[in-house]
């Protein structure tokens, strides 16, 4: 790993490699919403990619039963993830229609399944355990209309220490958290970032924190 180069980016490309398995993103999803499904191809992956749209991707989107999921990982605060979820939501529901061939011009109602937007929030800014936000908070008019449009995103702090009953039940994101502290812990004592990474990998590895993950991808070091 040191040896290699780090990329920057590593928090979302980590977690974008631990829950692009089928068995670890059933798991995070199970227990976000409380639920016991245990057939990962129930899942079916939809992510953008921005090959095909310009610019435009997402970390996961899924669906599973009557949902469409939208996960995001964050290492930054930031309040325009609404308006994100709107182009995101707006691109899959497309692909959604067209897929199941649609008629959005006909008389009869659709039956679209719900959509559910979830930032797992792992920067430094304190928001505390979770916090909602709201694409409305951001129109220029705030006059207690209903607006025409609006995106929630439920931002959940997956920091280290946070939201300790859902790292109980996904143990994935549990040592995600692990992993990040550590590389923080290594940073702060004086090491260049592609040596904290490398220490905080070793560490990982000995103390059995993603370490079936890291000892697989450890020599791929662009990925993280």
């Amino acid at each position: 790993m040191a040896n290699g180069t780090v990329n920057r980016k590593y928090k979302d490309s980590l977690f974008r490699m631990i829950f692009s398995e089928k068995e670890e993103l059933l798991t995070l999803y199970n227990a976000i919403n409380g639920s016991s499904y245990t057939d990962p191809e129930l899942l079916e992956v939809n992510t953008i990619e921005d090959v095909l749209y310009m610019g435009m991707k997402n970390d996961v989107s899924f669906l599973i039963g009557d949902y469409l999921n939208l996960y995001e990982e964050q290492s930054t605060l930031n309040p325009n993830m609404p308006l994100r979820g709107l182009f995101y939501f707006s691109r899959l529901y497309q692909g959604y229609v067209a897929k199941n061939k649609l008629d959005i011009y006909g008389r009869r109602m659709l039956a679209l399944p719900m959509p559910k937007y979830i930032v797992f929030y792992i920067g430094a800014d304190d928001i505390g355990e979770s916090r909602e936000m709201r694409l409305s908070d951001i129109f220029l008019k705030q006059t207690g209309e209903v607006p025409a449009l609006e995106c929630v995103a439920t931002c959940l702090n997956v920091n280290y220490g946070h939201n300790q009953s859902l790292m109980a039940q996904c143990r994935k994101l549990r040592e995600y958290s692990v992993l990040i502290a550590r590389i923080r812990w290594e940073l702060a004592s004086g090491k260049e970032l592609p040596l904290a990474v490398d220490s905080a990998v070793q560490y990982c590895i000995d103390h059995q924190v993603l370490d079936d993950f890291l000892r697989k991808h450890r020599v791929v070091s662009s990925n993280l």
